[in-house]
């Protein structure tokens, strides 16, 4: 699925898989293997694949075109994971629109990159279940259950969970972006 929306925004945009590796900086071999569905990309090459497409992360799934009204099914949610980071993202908003909203799980001892990085929107973030750590232009933050944080993403920032459990949380993205 995702391959296959890959090569499409690849090939809507004229270029060849050996252009879009020099933009994303990752190997010809690795775009090959993605865009066949013989592997799964990390998050991490899923950005870099993304901001070579000019494209938010999430665009690089399957969507619908807008609707006035939208409902997305537990089941039928877009979800990214990060073998290295302990990440995962579930996407609850439609994929479309100038909102994206996601629902984040983060394993003890995870990031959500492995350092901070910055994309041009604004984030909102709830923690719903644990101790979240965020970093933000080399301040952190720590977040509990129930706080919230406002963040302009044009400033590097990580997500971190240094407790011994699970955090769970909430992040709304305008506008979508990688």
């Amino acid at each position: 699925m995702i391959g296959v929306r890959i090569r499409e925004l690849r090939q809507a945009r004229n270029m060849t898989v050996r252009q879009l590796a020099e933009a994303a900086e990752i190997s010809t071999g690795m775009i090959s293997q993605v865009e066949r569905d013989l592997t799964d990309p990390s998050l991490e090459t899923l950005r870099r694949l993304a901001r070579a497409l000019s494209v938010p992360l999430f665009d690089l799934f399957s969507q619908e075109e807008g609707q006035a009204v939208a409902v997305v099914r537990r089941d039928r949610r877009s979800l990214v994971r990060s073998p290295n980071g302990g990440i995962v993202y579930s996407r609850l908003s439609p994929g479309h629109g100038r909102l994206e909203m996601l629902e984040g799980t983060l394993e003890p001892g995870g990031a959500s990159s492995a350092t901070p990085w910055s994309h041009p929107s604004e984030e909102c973030v709830l923690v719903t279940e644990g101790r979240l750590v965020i970093e933000l232009a080399g301040e952190r933050h720590e977040l509990e259950s129930g706080d919230a944080c406002y963040l302009d993403s044009r400033r590097p920032h990580r997500y971190l969970n240094e407790s011994d459990g699970p955090v769970k949380f909430l992040v709304s993205v305008t506008p979508p972006s990688y």
